[in-house]
């Protein structure tokens, strides 16, 4: 796999880190954005930036689109091509009905299918520490190995295609719950006449505690929104989870308000910043 050519159509916050981590673990890599400034930096860790997603796949073995979401996947890699028998490692968060139908645009087209979503953001990219949530053939999890390695510390492969997507919309929803939820806490606290970093103080270190909840829950406090993942992010990916729900015949009222929250932040202008803002919707901002 050492010689595997490896090209990554998208390189935003995640895609980014991704890049950087495949090419310090040797691989010879291509890549592409749509905004070629954003792609333009990884010169500097060997990579070849591409002027077309054509281009950065041509003669690649493998391909990685990390998009914002189904319409920009698909664009993406239809503009790109890839020759037939390709392994196409698709790593946005698309949904369930988003999944199946970019397996059907890779049977159109030859290419070998690998749902893979990841689960962390900025950091976890950048450090090459995310989850991977891979489906698809048995025959090529070797081959897929050095880029879920590069990319990731954990892999999970969880069955045919289309199971990464499931198994990452079950997980976003703690990550909106949990996120929304610890905005609550922190604003019912402000609003009883207590600091809110008492609630910290009261679950540390017991089984109530979570890193995560400290993270988000102290960007809050210190008004820092500085995108991890973003408010537009969140408020796309709860929509799918409640879209994905209701296709099976289950109601979601929990992920609903979530979903509804992060749309209305994102409405009310702060898409751009990190999922954590959904705070200011309990501060009268």
């Amino acid at each position: 796999m050492g010689d595997t050519t490896v090209a990554v159509l998208g390189t935003g916050v995640m895609g980014a880190g991704m890049a950087k981590n495949i090419a310090a673990a040797g691989l010879p890599l291509r890549v592409w954005n749509r905004t070629r400034a954003k792609a333009k930096p990884l010169a500097d860790v060997g990579a070849l930036v591409a002027d077309t997603a054509a281009s950065a796949v041509d003669g690649a073995d493998v391909v990685v689109t990390m998009q914002f979401d189904l319409e920009s996947v698909t664009a993406a890699i239809e503009a790109a091509a890839p020759a037939p028998g390709t392994i196409w490692i698709q790593s946005a968060t698309v949904g369930v009905e988003g999944a199946a139908q970019l397996a059907r645009v890779a049977a159109d087209r030859g290419l070998v299918y690998v749902d893979a979503p990841v689960l962390g953001t900025r950091k976890p990219a950048e450090d090459g520490t995310l989850v991977v949530l891979a489906s698809g053939p048995d025959d090529v999890h070797e081959r897929c190995a050095p880029v879920f390695d590069a990319i990731g510390s954990k892999t999970l492969w969880v069955g045919p295609a289309g199971n990464g997507s499931r198994l990452k919309l079950v997980a976003n929803l703690w990550v909106g719950v949990v996120t929304t939820g610890v905005a609550e806490v922190l604003a019912l606290a402000g609003n009883l006449g207590l600091d809110p970093s008492l609630f910290f103080r009261a679950v540390e270190g017991g089984g109530l505690d979570a890193p995560y909840i400290h993270l988000k829950g102290g960007a809050m406090l210190a008004g820092d929104f500085t995108p991890s993942f973003t408010v537009e992010g969140a408020a796309k990916d709860t929509r799918l989870i409640v879209e994905a729900a209701s296709g099976t015949g289950l109601e979601l009222p929990v992920a609903q308000a979530v979903a509804e929250r992060f749309a209305a932040r994102v409405a009310a202008g702060d898409g751009d910043l990190d999922m954590a803002a959904t705070y200011r919707s309990y501060r009268g901002e």
